[in-house]
């Protein structure tokens, strides 16, 4: 640092506005009225979520659905959509933006949360030139140094792109950023990566119209969920187009994505693959944003995969900083980071400490939801875990169809099925559940096993007739009994 640069002091500081920093520092000034607070920002106001991921994939995923049910808009009465019709996709594109940045939209919402709380919001590149201590470079140049008696990292993560395989950065593969803004069809995707990401968007461009391709090296897609929920999705979106290419590993790239592409690899068993296509997507994992931040000047210890090496309460190495979300290894959900930030808040306030809640983080429910149609969730062990650690327990296991709302639906909404676990004490092991809108079902059953109740809970209420809900009943109630 120049002698000529002051320092500027801060109560809190957040690197990244991500669900996690920003929540910490408008709840901060909240509750401490006299305190300055600032998040630095150096391009998405409120992080990747309402900007480049989650809500804006979501929104593009049903305008997918939409699609998907007009051109099956006979079996409600509505004319038939010819085959070659095609989607608009820059009207597409444009419903998602103006959710982000339409009049009250997202990105409305978080202006008026920094202006309600009075957090400061500082855009530039921030960099640790000290402990506590942070350099950020404006856009034009301009250079400010900040000093926080306490900092939360919160840089989040990117899509990774291997290294190793021969010519694919050379190809400019989009990832879910680019992806999310391709006003054209693809005439042919490949899709590396089949994990949530990939999977989802791989359905929604096949509903637009595209020839989609899933590669994954591994025997399935989905590779740590139960076998049977995965064979069942993968056959409902064989059965919609999509095709997969499992045990594969891609090994080199031709052309330019956007255009044409040649891919080449081999199988486990060792037949060679070849794949033309005109545009690539990578959904083959995320890396941190923690390369670039000046973590040694900082004081900040690394793990080996390049995370923020944190403890329950998401503490830093360094003394008075902490660092949540994709940075410090927690799942990549927005609910997750979510709970970071109410570890933080707490610990900062008193209300949780090391002799109360010892395991705060790694004890923590973490369910998620796939947003393929129909979608796919889950909470608690899956059967291949319980199996793996030996623990003693029984499955209750319906078809969606069971689920009696489903059949008001439209065509295909019967299909999934759902499955849940139950151990020895009659306490809720896991849920898994594949079939439309079950997202939802999820707290119902993620409240019983954080209360610590029995099954026969679910199994004896009364839900509305005929809501999905209501099917909880009828599965919580195919749980054998105890021998």
């Amino acid at each position: 640092m120049s002698s000529d640069q002051s320092v500027e002091h801060y109560d809190l500081i957040s690197l990244g506005s991500g669900e996690a920093g920003k929540f910490i520092a408008w709840t901060y000034r909240t509750e401490h009225p006299d305190s300055k607070c600032a998040v630095i920002e150096r391009k998405w106001l409120g992080g990747s979520c309402p900007n480049i991921a989650c809500l804006p994939s979501k929104n593009v995923i049903y305008s997918a659905k939409v699609a998907h049910e007009a051109a099956e808009g006979t079996a409600f009465g509505l004319p038939y959509m010819a085959a070659e019709s095609k989607v608009n996709m820059k009207s597409v594109i444009a419903r998602k933006k103006a959710m982000i940045d339409g009049p009250g939209g997202l990105m409305d919402v978080h202006k008026g949360n920094f202006k309600r709380t009075g957090a400061e919001l500082v855009w530039g590149e921030g960099r640790f030139i000290g402990p506590k201590t942070i350099e950020v470079v404006g856009s034009d140049g301009s250079k400010r140094v900040m000093k926080g008696d306490k900092v939360v990292i919160c840089t989040g993560s990117r899509a990774r792109i291997d290294d190793s395989v021969k010519g694919l950065k050379e190809s400019k593969p989009l990832t879910h950023i680019e992806m999310l803004d391709l006003e054209e069809i693809p005439r042919h995707l490949v899709v590396l990566g089949g994990g949530y990401v990939g999977v989802e968007l791989a359905q929604a461009w096949k509903r637009f119209g595209s020839e989609v391709t899933v590669i994954e090296k591994h025997e399935r897609i989905l590779k740590n969920e139960d076998e049977d929920m995965v064979e069942l999705l993968t056959d409902i979106l064989q059965r919609e187009g999509v095709k997969f290419s499992t045990d594969t590993t891609i090994t080199e790239v031709t052309g330019t994505s956007g255009d044409a592409v040649i891919l080449k690899g081999r199988t486990t068993c060792g037949a060679s693959v070849e794949i033309n296509a005109s545009h690539i997507l990578v959904a083959a994992g995320r890396t941190p944003n923690n390369d670039t931040m000046g973590a040694e000047q900082g004081g900040i210890k690394l793990t080996s995969r390049g995370f923020v090496d944190v403890d329950e309460f998401n503490r830093a190495s360094a003394d008075g900083v902490f660092a949540v979300g994709d940075c410090a290894g927690s799942p990549n959900f927005t609910h997750v980071a979510y709970d970071d930030f109410r570890i933080v808040r707490d610990f900062l306030s008193g209300k949780i400490t090391p002799e109360t809640d010892p395991q705060r983080k790694s004890g923590r429910q973490v369910p998620w939801t796939l947003f393929t149609a129909p979608e796919m969730a889950h909470v608690g062990l899956r059967e291949h875990e319980l199996k793996a650690q030996g623990i003693k327990y029984r499955v209750g296991k319906l078809p969606i169809a069971a689920f009696l709302r489903t059949r008001t639906l439209g065509p295909g909404e019967t299909e999934g099925v759902a499955k849940v676990t139950v151990g020895e004490d009659d306490k809720i092991l896991g849920f898994t559940v594949l079939g439309s809108g079950v997202g939802d079902l999820l707290p119902v059953v993620q409240l019983a096993m954080k209360l610590g109740v029995k099954y026969t809970e679910i199994s004896n209420l009364i839900l509305t007739h005929p809501t999905l809900s209501e099917g909880l009943v009828f599965l919580f109630s195919a749980v054998p009994e105890r021998s």
